[in-house]
């Protein structure tokens, strides 16, 4: 009878302990990225009043005699199912679709999270507002002129430096495509100014120098009287100041060379070769360009007391190509540059982030560039993490050691920013939980009513 007094006590406390959880479950319906707890129950040992008996040739056999002795918690489980998620416009805000957590900093601590409800702190650290917890990933490295990220260093803070400086890039290429109509009319000698503008075919692209300065390089195109695939290109670089800018343009060198070339085409208007002002002929095969270079305006002198001269790439397609690169045919003239890679400082005003958690910042000027890339862990346990607090985990002895790398790869999910991942709490089914631990509550009690019962009883016997 006393057994029956005790497994009721055992039921009331751990259906006590389940609605505790349940409890926090619903506190927690709309917390960001949190993750609903569930709790398993088993039986306790039980006391055996007979064992079992093996069957013999006069009986069979008699199975054991046990009477339990209550339950007890066998775990407490945290479930990770996806939540739901939430635009929020929020350019901080970062929701993992899938599998994986956010990496977080506190001194040398690391924390796991899946809020993910970031912001900048005034240094530009990408940081977790309520506890000053630092996101981590890694920072882009600049390697030959090109932003690179390698996910395989240790993380670090991640920084987005708003408002720093972009410094001006010269242009080093200048890139034509499209076409040279083959009806333009020839000049010849003595023609008129009309005559001239007619025949001429003019492209003007926006170029920059070493201080960022905007420069206008003009190109004229114009057929080679007597020969039927023959042009001549005259470049200057700002036309109203030729005297000063003085362009030259040269197959691997400028010195000593004119402003013009020579651009031959197939039988088919395909580009063939391109012949420079001191005869020198380009490559018969693969890509065609020139170097083409002017006077920096405002520049000191270099070590030899001559005016500083900027150099760029001039490119002109690929020989017997017809895809971005110049043609001829007999069609409307198209040709002009479509591509240059220079530009003005500029500041950083804003940034974006992918689905692979890349950090892009973008410049004033027109410009992007590579910042950085959150990392995100993953465990082989996750259900075997620890909570500490602030909706994050630690690991723990059973979750295994944290994976981290780039979201997408080993099984970890997409990041998607200006989204928010919300909790994966079902009211629905909490309430119906609740229904069942307050029945089961109200069941173990009424046990230990009726054993109070029948021990009354059994006292009442003597009297």
């Amino acid at each position: 009878m006393m057994r029956s007094l005790y497994s009721g006590v055992s039921g009331l406390q751990n259906h006590q302990t389940r609605m505790d959880v349940i409890g926090n479950n619903i506190a927690n319906v709309n917390t960001v990225g949190f993750k609903k707890a569930r709790v398993n129950f088993q039986d306790m040992i039980s006391q055996q009043m007979q064992g079992a008996a093996k069957p013999t040739e006069e009986v069979g056999g008699v199975n054991p005699k046990e009477i339990g002795l209550g339950m007890t918690i066998a775990a407490i489980d945290n479930i990770f199912t996806q939540g739901n998620l939430q635009s929020t416009g929020v350019q901080t805000d970062i929701a993992i679709q899938g599998n994986g957590f956010f990496v977080l900093k506190s001194g040398d601590e690391s924390f796991y999270t899946r809020n993910g409800a970031f912001s900048l702190d005034k240094n530009g650290t990408l940081v977790n507002p309520a506890n000053g917890m630092r996101v981590q990933g890694w920072m882009a490295q600049d390697f030959n002129g090109e932003q690179v990220i390698s996910t395989a260093a240790t993380p670090t803070d991640l920084v987005i430096p708003v408002g720093s400086k972009d410094p001006a890039k010269a242009t080093l290429n200048v890139n034509y495509r499209c076409n040279l109509d083959k009806n333009t009319p020839e000049i010849l000698e003595g023609a008129s100014p009309k005559d001239i503008e007619e025949g001429t075919w003019r492209t003007s692209q926006e170029i920059y120098d070493s201080y960022g300065k905007v420069h206008h390089l003009e190109i004229a195109f114009q057929r080679v009287p007597g020969n039927p695939n023959q042009w001549q290109a005259t470049i200057n670089v700002d036309p109203n100041d030729t005297e000063f800018t003085q362009a030259r343009c040269g197959i691997g060198d400028t010195n000593g060379m004119e402003n013009y070339f020579i651009i031959n085409f197939d039988n088919n208007g395909a580009l063939a070769s391109i012949v420079d002002s001191a005869g020198n002929v380009s490559n018969p095969e693969g890509d065609v360009f020139l170097q083409a270079s002017y006077n920096v305006p405002d520049s000191n002198p270099d070590a030899d007391g001559n005016i500083v001269r900027q150099t760029f790439n001039l490119n002109l397609g690929k020989v017997g190509a017809w895809e971005d690169t110049i043609t001829q045919s007999a069609s409307k003239s198209t040709t002009k540059a479509f591509f240059q890679d220079g530009y003005k400082m500029g500041y950083l005003d804003n940034f974006k982030i992918d689905a692979s958690g890349i950090i892009t910042g973008v410049y004033d000027n027109g410009t992007t560039r590579v910042i950085g890339q959150i990392a995100m862990a993953s465990f082989t346990n996750d259900r075997g993490l620890e909570k500490a607090g602030d909706n994050t985990f630690v690991e723990s002895n059973n979750s295994g050691m944290a994976n981290i790398g780039a979201s997408g790869t080993q099984g970890k999910g997409s990041l998607m920013a200006g989204t928010l991942e919300m909790s994966n709490v079902d009211l629905s089914e909490q309430m119906v939980d609740m229904i069942v631990t307050q029945r089961g509550f109200q069941s173990n009690a009424k046990t230990i009513t009726t054993s109070d019962t029948l021990l009354e009883t059994v006292l009442s016997l003597k009297r």
